[in-house]
């Protein structure tokens, strides 16, 4: 027979604990005003001025509520918390607002990792209202096909790689050097397996990129096949928006605790990896005796 879960202690004649909200906001004034209202409501509040405050607190402490700024000085700021928040605490309801009302309508996937966005400027009965409602629901489960950025992009290497081909296709000055797509793509595989391994074993900011013998293969290829300098600063560039093409196309089941320093890191390797090519285009330049074109 099942052992029923035991209620929450409490000390007989002592009021039940108070609901503990999280407040995220970059905003002093925002958070002085909420932190007041929602405490004159009945609730316990910790204020956190950004990120970092927010994922200390996050990791010491518990709460039975989130609600966060989406947008902070950073890009997915807001995100960050709430994934880290139903990492932490998957029983939290997690609440974020935003001064954009067109996030309501284009918020699918935000709505995976939240669960409900506020548009400001917020109505103190309405928000006071939607927290009461969420908490006596119950927080949303979490999803199940949360990846992260690597594992993303080793599953999707080859239809980014076709993403790529297509987008240089389009381009007059690159498809005038004929070649099959294979033999045009063929440094990428290795590149995908260079990003992966340099997701899954982060460098600390400011380390130099590892020496990548693929990436000098090509430099050397390009310059035999005739590539001018600009051909393959394009071909870069075309594989970071094909990349950041992919996790837009998977961004209802990416990790937003770690997309941010995953971008970081994509865009460190793959211009590592230019430089290093460039590095060994020129010194074949040099040993052939033939102009650097532009």
């Amino acid at each position: 027979m099942p052992i029923p879960e035991a209620e929450p202690s409490t000390v007989p004649g002592e009021p039940p604990p108070m609901t503990r909200i999280l407040l995220v906001d970059d905003s002093d004034s925002i958070r002085l005003t909420l932190t007041v209202v929602l405490e004159n409501s009945g609730f316990e509040v910790v204020a956190a001025r950004n990120v970092h405050e927010a994922l200390k607190y996050i990791a010491t402490q518990s709460f039975d509520v989130l609600l966060s700024d989406l947008h902070m000085p950073q890009p997915g700021d807001g995100l960050t918390v709430v994934s880290a928040m139903r990492h932490s605490h998957p029983k939290a309801v997690t609440l974020i607002f935003s001064a954009y009302p067109e996030m309501k309508h284009a918020a699918a996937a935000i709505l995976l990792q939240a669960d409900d966005i506020l548009v400001k400027p917020l109505a103190v009965d309405l928000l006071i209202q939607t927290i009461r409602e969420r908490l006596a629901e119950g927080a949303k489960p979490e999803p199940s096909a949360v990846e992260d950025v690597a594992s993303i992009l080793e599953h999707e290497t080859q239809s980014t790689i076709d993403e790529w081909l297509q987008g240089i296709e389009k381009d007059p000055k690159i498809v005038a050097i004929k070649m099959d797509s294979k033999k045009r793509s063929a440094h990428l595989p290795q590149l995908f397996r260079d990003l992966v391994s340099r997701l899954r074993n982060p460098l600390p900011l400011g380390t130099r990129a590892l020496v990548s013998p693929s990436a000098a293969e090509h430099g050397f290829r390009r310059r035999e096949q005739g590539y001018t300098a600009a051909m393959m600063v394009e071909e870069s560039r075309m594989l970071q928006v094909s990349i950041f093409q992919t996790l837009q196309n998977n961004l209802h089941k990416i990790d937003f605790s770690m997309l941010l320093v995953g971008v970081m890191a994509i865009a460190d390797e793959v211009d590592s990896q230019l430089a290093q090519q460039m590095a060994c285009y020129v010194a074949e330049a040099r040993t052939d005796g033939q102009p650097i074109l532009a």
